[in-house]
């Protein structure tokens, strides 16, 4: 078994600490074959576990992991964890860690991948939002989560489905603006459904918490297919990790 594709990582364009590090995989490297081809680190989607296997040690390798990530089993919920304290794949849909060395990831192929930091360098999380969890408040219970002032915290906004890409129906619209109104600037008509914007979302509602320093967010993982892999365009397929740690 051999990989075939040298890495092709995306580094955050981000003010952060110089002891936090960060990067998020995309689909080249690796040695899943098929809908799976090549870097696709999730269990869950029918790929060949050993090939699985094998992508996540090469990427410790090729990313320099300090530490076997802690792989969340994600479910579209707002949980937290503390990543130096969880086992193998813990049920959460984000994490914390305030040590050194270890590595909060989460995996996506459209949801929105957002990755958190202090200014100090002491605290990073990662956290998995698509629409569900985003709604729910896993950006606001991650941020809790921190133990930081919100205005002491630097997001990224990593790929995701893009704004002309993500149609959801009036129910989606409805629930957001339910819960802000100003929401409805992040919806535009696309006949008798809704074109969707993510990252606006995300920005509206992290902006509400007080967090000023928003990064990103500039990515579509549903068109850009030598890059990304994308659910809602192939629907069998894998998935990419955005990960974050701290290194002192």
């Amino acid at each position: 078994m051999s990989t075939s594709l040298v890495p092709d990582f995306l580094v955050p364009d981000w003010p952060a600490p110089s002891n936090v590090h960060a990067l998020v995989t995309t689909r080249n490297g690796g040695v899943s074959t098929g809908p799976w081809a090549h870097l696709n680190l999730a269990t869950h989607v029918g790929d060949d576990i050993a090939h699985v296997t094998a992508n996540r040690a090469w990427l410790r390798v090729q990313a320099n992991l300090p530490n076997e990530p802690a792989w969340l089993e994600q479910i579209h919920g707002t949980d937290c964890v503390i990543a130096e304290n969880t086992g193998p794949n813990c049920t959460a849909d984000a994490s914390v860690s305030f040590a050194a060395k270890h590595v909060c990831a989460v995996l996506t192929a459209d949801c929105l991948p957002v990755l958190f930091c202090t200014r100090d360098g002491k605290t990073v999380a990662a956290a998995h939002a698509g629409w569900r969890g985003l709604l729910a408040g896993v950006l606001e219970n991650t941020v809790r989560s921190m133990r930081a002032l919100p205005a002491d915290i630097l997001v990224w906004l990593g790929p995701a489905i893009g704004p002309q890409q993500f149609e959801v129906g009036e129910e989606v619209r409805a629930a957001f603006i339910e819960h802000a109104r100003v929401s409805s600037a992040a919806f535009v008509p696309h006949g008798n459904k809704w074109l969707a914007d993510i990252y606006a979302l995300a920005r509206l509602r992290l902006q509400d918490i007080g967090i000023a320093e928003i990064y990103g967010g500039d990515f579509c993982t549903v068109t850009d297919s030598a890059r990304f892999f994308s659910y809602r365009r192939e629907g069998v397929t894998g998935r990419m990790a955005s990960l974050i740690w701290r290194n002192d």
